[in-house]
Protein backbone atom coordinates (compact mmCIF):
# COMPACT_ATOMS: atom_id res chain seq x y z
CA UNK A 1 0.00 0.00 0.00
CA UNK A 2 1.34 3.44 -0.84
CA UNK A 3 1.60 5.95 1.96
CA UNK A 4 0.70 9.62 1.64
CA UNK A 5 4.40 10.46 1.31
CA UNK A 6 4.77 8.08 -1.67
CA UNK A 7 1.77 9.61 -3.42
CA UNK A 8 3.13 13.10 -2.92
CA UNK A 9 6.62 12.21 -4.18
CA UNK A 10 5.31 10.24 -7.16
CA UNK A 11 5.19 6.53 -7.78
CA UNK A 12 8.33 4.56 -7.02
CA UNK A 13 10.19 3.07 -9.95
CA UNK A 14 10.30 -0.34 -8.29
CA UNK A 15 8.25 -2.03 -5.65
CA UNK A 16 4.51 -2.34 -5.35
CA UNK A 17 3.64 -0.19 -8.37
CA UNK A 18 6.16 -1.95 -10.60
CA UNK A 19 4.34 -5.23 -10.00
CA UNK A 20 1.12 -3.80 -11.42
CA UNK A 21 2.61 -3.20 -14.87
CA UNK A 22 1.48 -6.65 -15.97
CA UNK A 23 -2.14 -5.59 -15.57
CA UNK A 24 -1.96 -2.72 -18.05
CA UNK A 25 -4.43 -2.79 -20.95
CA UNK A 26 -2.89 -4.33 -24.04
CA UNK A 27 -4.28 -2.18 -26.82
CA UNK A 28 -2.81 -4.35 -29.56
CA UNK A 29 -4.74 -7.35 -28.23
CA UNK A 30 -7.98 -5.39 -27.91
CA UNK A 31 -7.69 -4.18 -31.50
CA UNK A 32 -7.06 -7.70 -32.81
CA UNK A 33 -9.86 -10.02 -33.89
CA UNK A 34 -9.69 -12.07 -30.68
CA UNK A 35 -9.86 -8.93 -28.55
CA UNK A 36 -12.87 -7.59 -30.42
CA UNK A 37 -14.67 -10.93 -30.09
CA UNK A 38 -13.83 -11.13 -26.39
CA UNK A 39 -15.16 -7.63 -25.79
CA UNK A 40 -18.36 -8.40 -27.71
CA UNK A 41 -18.93 -11.68 -25.88
CA UNK A 42 -18.37 -10.05 -22.49
CA UNK A 43 -20.76 -7.24 -23.32
CA UNK A 44 -23.40 -9.74 -24.43
CA UNK A 45 -22.82 -11.81 -21.28
CA UNK A 46 -23.23 -8.66 -19.17
CA UNK A 47 -26.65 -8.04 -20.74
CA UNK A 48 -27.84 -11.62 -20.30
CA UNK A 49 -26.69 -11.82 -16.67
CA UNK A 50 -28.37 -8.47 -15.90
CA UNK A 51 -31.61 -9.77 -17.41
CA UNK A 52 -31.53 -12.87 -15.23
CA UNK A 53 -30.64 -10.97 -12.05
CA UNK A 54 -33.29 -8.28 -12.54
CA UNK A 55 -35.98 -10.87 -13.31
CA UNK A 56 -35.20 -12.86 -10.18
CA UNK A 57 -35.07 -9.77 -7.96
CA UNK A 58 -38.23 -8.31 -9.49
CA UNK A 59 -40.27 -11.48 -8.95
CA UNK A 60 -38.87 -11.86 -5.44
CA UNK A 61 -39.84 -8.28 -4.61
CA UNK A 62 -43.40 -8.55 -5.91
CA UNK A 63 -44.20 -11.50 -3.63
CA UNK A 64 -44.57 -9.16 -0.65
CA UNK A 65 -47.43 -7.29 -2.40
CA UNK A 66 -46.34 -4.00 -0.87
CA UNK A 67 -46.67 -0.70 -2.75
CA UNK A 68 -42.92 -0.20 -3.00
CA UNK A 69 -42.42 -3.81 -4.04
CA UNK A 70 -44.85 -3.42 -6.94
CA UNK A 71 -43.00 -0.27 -8.02
CA UNK A 72 -39.71 -2.19 -7.82
CA UNK A 73 -41.23 -4.95 -9.94
CA UNK A 74 -42.33 -2.49 -12.63
CA UNK A 75 -38.94 -0.78 -12.60
CA UNK A 76 -37.21 -4.18 -12.84
CA UNK A 77 -39.34 -5.20 -15.82
CA UNK A 78 -38.48 -1.92 -17.54
CA UNK A 79 -34.77 -2.55 -16.92
CA UNK A 80 -35.10 -6.11 -18.20
CA UNK A 81 -36.61 -4.82 -21.42
CA UNK A 82 -33.79 -2.28 -21.82
CA UNK A 83 -31.12 -4.94 -21.28
CA UNK A 84 -32.93 -7.35 -23.62
CA UNK A 85 -32.99 -4.70 -26.34
CA UNK A 86 -29.28 -4.04 -25.76
CA UNK A 87 -28.49 -7.75 -26.00
CA UNK A 88 -30.54 -8.00 -29.20
CA UNK A 89 -28.69 -5.06 -30.76
CA UNK A 90 -25.30 -6.50 -29.75
CA UNK A 91 -26.19 -9.89 -31.21
CA UNK A 92 -27.58 -8.44 -34.40
CA UNK A 93 -24.74 -6.02 -35.13
CA UNK A 94 -21.69 -7.87 -33.85
CA UNK A 95 -22.34 -11.58 -33.35
CA UNK A 96 -24.78 -12.69 -36.04
CA UNK A 97 -23.29 -13.86 -39.33
CA UNK A 98 -23.55 -11.19 -41.96
CA UNK A 99 -25.05 -11.98 -45.32
CA UNK A 100 -23.32 -10.50 -48.32
CA UNK A 101 -24.68 -10.16 -51.81
CA UNK A 102 -22.71 -13.24 -52.85
CA UNK A 103 -24.54 -15.30 -50.21
CA UNK A 104 -27.94 -14.06 -51.38
CA UNK A 105 -27.39 -15.04 -55.04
Amino acid sequence: MLSARDRRDGLPAEGAAAGLQGFAVDKTFLSSLKGILLETELDFLRCVSAIIIFLVVSFAAVTSRDGAAIAAFVFGIILVSVFAYDAFKIYRTEMAPRTTQEDQQ
